[in-house]
């Protein structure tokens, strides 16, 4: 998997019948087990959450949910983004994130959000290349890791963006 080659990368819907894969993906990726409140939520969200497939292998995925705002206006929550180790690098976060940004943009979503834990440097530098904020940190969010405090990191979309 060397720089520079395409990578032949599809996305799938998680719908019912595949949503062990982000079970099993999910833990194998993060400290955290989920409810089935998050799964219900991924799926809820249709084109924003997405399995990843390299080679017919699943190795990533971006599980979202879609939260109303208090003025009415939409926006989306990065619930999970995750690529297994030996395929990061490659693109693979890249395209699901970018998959979810032009969701974002044809659904006039005015922004999008997540949480990152404060020590993931890789993570926020990720994001940043994307135009996401640090807009807030919040002090032990987390209940059974370390360090348990987080950022909140934001990206914005103007009305005239995000009509487009």
């Amino acid at each position: 998997m060397g720089a520079g080659r395409e990578v032949s990368v599809s996305l799938d819907a998680v719908r019912d019948k595949n949503q062990m894969q982000l079970k099993k993906l999910n833990t194998v990726l993060f400290p955290v087990r989920y409810n089935d409140k998050y799964y219900a939520d991924a799926i809820a969200s249709g084109e924003f959450t997405k399995l990843a497939y390299y080679s017919d292998i699943c190795v990533g995925a971006i599980a979202c949910r879609l939260e109303k705002k208090e003025s009415g206006a939409m926006r989306v929550y990065i619930m999970t983004l995750g690529v297994l180790a030996p395929y990061r690098g490659i693109g693979i976060g890249t395209k699901l994130l970018n998959h979810v940004l032009e969701m974002c943009s044809k659904q006039n979503m005015c922004e999008i959000y997540l949480h990152v834990q404060t020590n993931n440097d890789d993570a926020i530098k990720f994001y940043k290349k994307f135009g996401f904020d640090i807009t807030d940190t919040i002090q032990n969010y987390y209940i059974n890791i370390e360090p348990r405090d987080c950022f909140v990191v934001t990206k914005s979309f103007s009305q005239t963006e995000a009509s487009k």
